[in-house]
């Protein structure tokens, strides 16, 4: 994965940053971890992929021309999700205020994206906070809330 680092005042960009892939059986996860869109996500998906689940960063990218290399617009979590060939969640947005970006802005330009990437609307999604997806055999357990979805009546 593609990121700074920092650990002291005198060892930037010293350490490695990365995500992870677990493969239990015939289940496998990704976690692409805090970064920047790079090459190695096709390389990831390639190697080790298809994966039944993903969480994948949607958040932290304004302003773009600082934050590129390092954090990924909702667009460019798209094009990562079609590149390790799974179904995915949303992280590292709406929490904290870490950049220029409105935190509801992350959930709505992913949705954007990913209907104009012709998913269907679960492909790729943000949970609620709070909210926990119950999966398994690639079937959904529950119906958890996520943002920028309509709440309940």
């Amino acid at each position: 994965m593609q990121h700074w680092s920092l650990r002291s005042g005198f060892d930037r960009r010293t350490s490695l940053w990365g995500g992870f892939a677990v493969h239990a059986g015939v289940h496998a996860f990704y976690f692409a971890g805090d970064t920047g869109y790079c090459p190695a996500f096709a390389e990831v998906g390639s190697r080790l992929g298809p994966f039944d689940l993903a969480a994948i960063p949607v958040g932290a990218y304004a302003p773009t021309w600082l934050m590129a290399p390092q954090h990924v617009t909702p667009q460019e979590a798209v094009r990562i999700h079609g590149d390790i060939r799974s179904r995915s969640i949303g992280v590292h947005c709406c929490t904290f205020s870490l950049t220029d970006e409105p935190l509801d802005e992350p959930p709505r330009l992913l949705g954007e994206a990913a209907a104009a990437a012709g998913l269907p609307p679960d492909a790729f999604t943000v949970l609620q906070h709070g909210a926990m997806l119950q999966t398994a055999g690639g079937v959904d357990r529950n119906a958890p809330r996520v943002l920028g979805a309509p709440a309940a009546a």
